[in-house]
Order: C-alpha cells, then sequence, then structure tokens
C-alpha cells in the first residue's frame, strides 16, 4: 500500500497556531497548479509500481479549490500512478468554505472523505486560534456533508486551548456524538515558535497553556471515547470500525508515500526526501521540468528509531518479531531491555510479542519513545 500526499498551501488567513507552510494569499494559485501537474508528471516513477490506496489533500485550505481544479489533480495522479479502485480520496475543509452550493460541486469529484477543521464548537475558543468560521458554520458543515450522502467524514478537535474549560471540552466532545461522525482526530495546542500564538503569549497579549487542563482534557477524551466504542487507533485518532483513516494509517505503518506541492515530504522506505518551503521557488523548478529537493537517506538505526516512534502511537503496538526480522537480534534485545523500567513503572505493557503504551504511557509517549531510541 503507498499514498499521494497534496500539499495546497493557500489559506483565507493564518490561524495563530499554525506552524504548517502556506501563505494568506491566492495570487500564485494558477501557477501553482500548472507546476503541481507538472511535477505529478516528473514524479510518476517515485512509487515504483505500488498501488496507490490513498490520495490525500491537506493543507493550507484545499478547499480553497475548485470542483475543476480537484478533478484536474485526480485526473493526473490517475493517469500516471497505479491508483486503486477502491482509493481513498480525502479533502481537507475549512467550515467557512462548506455552502450548499459548494456542496454541490463536490460532489462532481471523486473525493470520498472529508477531514474538517473544526477545532472547537464554541466561538470564544475559535476567537483565540484566529479560525474563521464560527461555531454554527461548524455544525453545518458536518450536516451539509451527511445531507449531501457522504459518511466518511472527521473532524478535529483542539484541547488545551486557554479559553476551553473542563466543562465546554466535554461538550465539545458530546457534539461530536451527537453529530454521529465516525472519526475524530483530537491534537494539544502547542505553542510552536515563529507562530503567531508564540508571538502573543510572549507579548502577554494571549493566555498561556496549562499542562495540567491539557493532562486533564486528554483523559477526559480516552474516557469519553472508549465508552461510547471508539477504537483509539493512534494516539491522537478515534474511529469507528471501518473508519480508520487509510493515509494516517499509512504514515503509522511505515508505508511509501509521495508528497507532491512546495513543503510535502516524500518516503520510500530507505530516504525521506522533501520540496522546499516557497511557492515561488516551486512554480520557477517545475517551469524548467525539474525539482529541487533535499534529501536524506536513512541510516539502520533511523529507520530502527522510527519505526519506534511510530508504532507506539498506534493499536497494532511495536512488534519485537518484526524488529528482529528487520533490524536483526541484536535490535530486538535492546529494545526489550530498554523497555523494562516502563513496564515496571505501568507506563507499557508487553502482550506476547508486542509492547503497547498504557493510558498512563499515552502522555509521555514522545519521551517514553526517544528511550527506546538507539543513539
Amino acid at each position: 500500500m503507498s499514498g499521494i500526499y497534496i500539499h495546497i498551501p493557500f489559506c483565507k488567513q493564518k490561524c495563530h497556531y499554525c506552524n504548517f507552510f502556506s501563505v494568506a494569499s491566492r495570487k500564485l494559485q494558477k501557477g501553482f497548479m500548472e507546476a503541481l501537474i507538472a511535477e505529478i508528471e516528473l514524479q510518476k516513477d517515485y512509487l515504483g509500481n505500488e498501488q496507490v490506496d490513498t490520495i490525500y489533500m491537506g493543507g493550507g485550505t484545499p478547499s480553497l479549490l475548485t470542483a475543476v481544479e480537484i478533478n484536474r489533480i485526480t485526473e493526473n495522479i490517475y493517469m500516471h500512478f497505479n491508483v486503486s479502485e477502491d482509493t481513498e480520496i480525502t479533502l481537507e475543509v475549512n467550515p467557512d468554505d462548506i455552502s450548499q452550493e459548494k456542496i454541490e460541486k463536490l460532489k462532481e469529484t471523486p473525493v470520498n472523505r472529508f477531514s474538517i477543521g473544526i477545532q472547537s464548537f464554541f466561538n470564544e475558543d475559535l476567537k483565540y486560534l484566529n479560525r474563521l468560521h464560527d461555531a454554527k458554520q461548524a455544525v453545518f458543515s458536518v450536516k451539509g456533508l451527511q445531507d449531501a450522502g457522504y459518511e466518511n467524514i472527521s473532524i478535529d478537535l483542539i484541547y488545551g486551548i486557554p479559553t476551553l474549560t473542563k466543562e465546554r471540552w466535554i461538550k465539545n466532545i458530546r457534539s461530536f456524538f451527537k453529530l454521529k461522525i465516525p472519526h475524530m482526530s483530537a491534537y494539544a495546542l502547542t505553542v510552536e515558535s515563529k507562530t503567531a500564538l508564540h508571538w502573543l503569549i510572549e507579548k502577554k497579549k494571549a493566555l498561556c497553556l496549562d499542562d495540567e487542563d491539557i493532562a486533564q482534557q486528554f483523559n477526559i477524551l480516552l474516557d469519553l471515547m472508549n465508552r461510547n466504542n471508539y477504537i483509539q487507533y493512534e494516539i491522537s485518532n478515534f474511529s469507528k470500525e471501518g473508519f480508520y483513516s487509510k493515509h494516517n494509517s499509512l504514515y503509522w505503518l511505515g508505508g511509501f508515500y509521495l508528497g507532491l506541492g512546495p513543503s510535502a515530504h516524500s518516503f520510500n522506505g530507505y530516504s525521506r526526501q522533501w520540496n522546499a518551503s516557497n511557492i515561488s521557488r516551486y512554480i520557477s523548478l517545475i517551469n524548467y521540468k525539474e525539482i529541487t529537493f533535499e534529501k536524506e537517506i536513512l541510516s539502520e538505526k533511523q529507520r530502527y528509531n522510527e519505526y519506534i516512534m511510530t508504532s507506539l502511537r498506534t493499536v497494532w503496538g511495536c512488534d519485537l518479531e518484526h524488529i528482529q526480522n528487520v533490524f536483526g537480534r541484536k535490535y530486538r534485545d535492546y529494545c526489550l531491555l530498554q523497555s523494562e523500567k516502563n513496564i515496571n513503572e505501568g507506563t507499557m505493557v508487553k502482550k506476547g510479542n508486542k509492547l503497547f503504551l498504557t493510558t498512563e504511557g499515552k502522555l509521555f509517549a514522545d519521551g517514553i519513545a526517544s528511550g527506546l531510541f538507539k543513539i
């Protein structure tokens, strides 16, 4: 299984917390589209003959694309890649872009899954995050797509927002249940350097985050999702059976993927490469029928470390037998030895040949994983 990610770098305005590459201007959108179509052809051999099971349009704000542009992108991908008949085609959308007219146009495209950036059902939280939509638009975006016959829908929610109380967080999750959505991605708000939120907090123009609130809200999330029969198949992702995100699962299970567009990353099992985070440069390079990207050949240690980092986050766990088969017995023994401390502390459990994080361990996933790394 392999996938294709397309980075659409345009936004109406930048959210305060966002550190993904995007620009709040669409003046280069036409040139970007031409460059993207050219890159699809230039990269047609990257995945070999691997079957493409997932196409994901992220950003930025992919819902700013027209139906004609979406169709042009997907038609060119089908033309140059071995795309499966039942491929998952996801479009990230913002609620303020979803009108009845937009939905009718989207029905003319092959998009069959939507990821809606709701973040909160409360206007005060949305204002803190500098989101353009309001709570009413958040609800309409879901119901509008459902009424149009779309079932495979996911929403993003953010916890740890300083304006988000425990009671409102519970209401956010209950709003999700009420709307009968099969998938949720829930993320803790983080303050990334060089973002507007970082600057606002530094200048004391925005409330600070509280680690205790973040931990409490994460535990509330786990409890409510479990009680309502959602599977936490990855630390930040919850789904009803049959609605796992194929694209996200591809990343966590070590599948190959091609990234198209400025700043997009690609991975083929042994190397990683990424395009420049600059739209003008991206357009000019494609015009010369070549792509300039940075590339890193991954060492055995790096590939092992990446497997540890991704596998521990999932419901499938870290497979010691897989480590032995791919990296050798010394890596398996090392991983098992390093995990003893976490098992004794109750942040990890061993079941058969697999290691899993406990509920407590999920709060410290990155730190626990790094403790198993080969340096």
